[in-house]
């Protein structure tokens, strides 16, 4: 019965569903690339050099001879790695930081004011900023979105833990005797979490656009290391003699961060009855 009324409520969303099949199916096939992958992401073959695509090779090769394919397998697991570490470490620093502005004035105040100086910057100049200062590598890439997005999860944990910290029920544990750690864990922290997963979903997109931009502009990934960004940047120059170079990584970035926006939306929908009622 569980499984039909899964089903059931699958079919009634076809996207959401799509969505978290296409994903499951990039990370499943990033975590067993080494299986997955008919050649090494690195190997060169200077005779099949721009080789196009077909059956030996089914997204044709690049500069170097090297399998497309491969490499955008390989991709998924440099490209989604680094923008789910980033993001997760956005996520616990700002929201640790929101919940405690959301319970006390003075860290509010000192915490909204240093966030403001983040959110003064454009995401991609900042990100490009710290990548400068640091210098290139995956490392740089993490810590560069995690700052850039760090402020965000502050602002919406932030908001979402004053708007139930205004809710009769945390009167009525204040009431009790409960201490301001114990109705924040306690009672508003499981009445947060959906903003919070919602937020995380359109993050990752965000993340891995951010990702693939510093790997193109050569300050994330560096060459050979796959990367759907790296590889871009590779086949820039030759979009006329081989399109296929570009073509198959940035379809890959459009699909995973459609995928994710698209699994933002549907579980905004399901986590918060009133969106759908509007």
């Amino acid at each position: 019965m569980a499984e039909r009324g899964a089903a059931r409520w699958l079919a009634r969303r076809p996207l959401l569903a799509a969505a978290g099949l296409t994903l499951a199916g990039l990370v499943l096939a990033g975590a067993l690339a080494e299986l997955v992958a008919p050649f090494s992401p690195t190997a060169v073959d200077a005779r099949h050099v721009f080789s196009r695509p077909g059956d030996a090779h089914l997204f044709g090769t690049d500069r170097f001879g090297r399998d497309l394919l491969s490499r955008v397998i390989f991709g998924i697991r440099v490209s989604l790695g680094i923008a789910g570490a980033a993001i997760g470490i956005a996520l616990l620093a700002g929201g640790t930081l929101g919940m405690l502005a959301g319970i006390g004035r003075v860290a509010d105040q000192a915490l909204g004011r240093l966030m403001d100086v983040f959110f003064a910057f454009p995401p991609i100049l900042l990100a490009i900023g710290i990548a400068a200062v640091l210098g290139a590598g995956p490392g740089t890439a993490v810590v560069a979105i995690a700052v850039v997005y760090a402020p965000l999860f502050f602002r919406v944990v932030r908001g979402s833990v004053l708007a139930e910290s205004a809710q009769t029920y945390v009167e009525a544990a204040e009431a009790l005797g409960v201490g301001r750690l114990g109705i924040l864990f306690r009672h508003i922290l499981p009445n947060v979490i959906s903003p919070i997963v919602i937020q995380t979903a359109v993050c990752l997109s965000y993340g891995i656009l951010i990702e693939s931009a510093l790997s193109y502009l050569g300050v994330g990934v560096q060459p050979p290391t796959p990367s759907w960004g790296a590889i871009l940047n590779e086949g820039k120059e030759f979009l006329m003699l081989a399109p296929w170079v570009s073509l198959f990584p940035g379809a890959f970035i459009m699909l995973a961060v459609l995928s994710l926006n698209v699994l933002g939306d549907g579980l905004r929908d399901v986590l918060d009855p009133r969106a759908e009622m509007r």
